[in-house]
């Protein structure tokens, strides 16, 4: 497998040199003290609108994301945790939404396993930040089973828009692995590929000193994949 420098000077080059790279990742940073802190409203507010995006044009989303978070009681786990049935019900007709039931659904679910972390935790943003990033794939697989629609792509940008030092495995970025002699699957999300990019983070980040953030943007910027 190549080295990371050789990735980054291939991005240095295609986006007009190394200030310019360096430019492109400055207002892309870990923030662990902001996760740690976070509040679980917040944390639980991320997890629904990374699942409100998916399918929709994310400005729409965001447009009307001030009617989200009157609809859903400002995403309080507590409060939405012994909402009735009713207000839930009431929700798949409220306009200021987008009334898709099973994403609503999703918020109560999440809202019971924020609460589940914070008990565990402390908090949620406790748990977020404390998780090793060695074993991001973990922390993803976790998502899966405990949450509610925050498998694959949608967990991984969750953990992004919460500040945690994380990769997101893009098409681009994949296609900077297999250029690199990664040997990922076609589709490129499978458990051995799961692994392997873990592993191939983990060894970038110790041969550079570099955040995940920016590995998995600097390969991202390395190569255009076919689409």
């Amino acid at each position: 497998m190549i080295s990371f420098e050789a990735i980054r000077q291939r991005a240095e080059e295609r986006k007009g040199g190394a200030a310019a790279l360096q430019a492109l990742l400055q207002n892309h940073r870990p923030d662990p003290h902001r996760l740690r802190t976070m509040p679980d409203d917040r944390i639980l507010a991320d997890m629904s609108r990374r699942i409100f995006y998916s399918g929709f044009v994310q400005k729409v989303i965001d447009s009307k994301w001030p009617g989200f978070e009157a609809a859903f009681s400002g995403f309080d786990p507590a409060a939405l945790n012994i909402a009735p049935d009713d207000y839930w019900h009431e929700l798949t007709s409220d306009e200021r939404i987008i009334r898709n039931g099973a994403k609503i659904m999703s918020v109560r679910a999440n809202a019971a396993f924020v609460r589940e972390l914070a008990n565990e935790y402390g908090s949620a943003g406790a748990f977020f930040a404390d998780w090793p990033r060695e074993d991001q794939i973990g922390l993803l697989d976790l998502l899966s089973k405990r949450g509610s629609r925050l498998g694959g792509m949608t967990g991984q940008y969750l953990l992004r828009g919460i500040g945690r030092d994380s990769f997101v495995a893009t098409l681009d970025v994949l296609a900077c692995l297999r250029s690199a002699g990664v040997p990922l699957s076609s589709s490129g999300t499978t458990k051995k590929d799961q692994q392997l990019i873990q592993k191939v983070f983990n060894d970038w980040a110790e041969e550079t000193g570099l955040s995940f953030i920016h590995l998995s943007r600097i390969s991202a910027y390395s190569i255009d994949a076919a689409r």
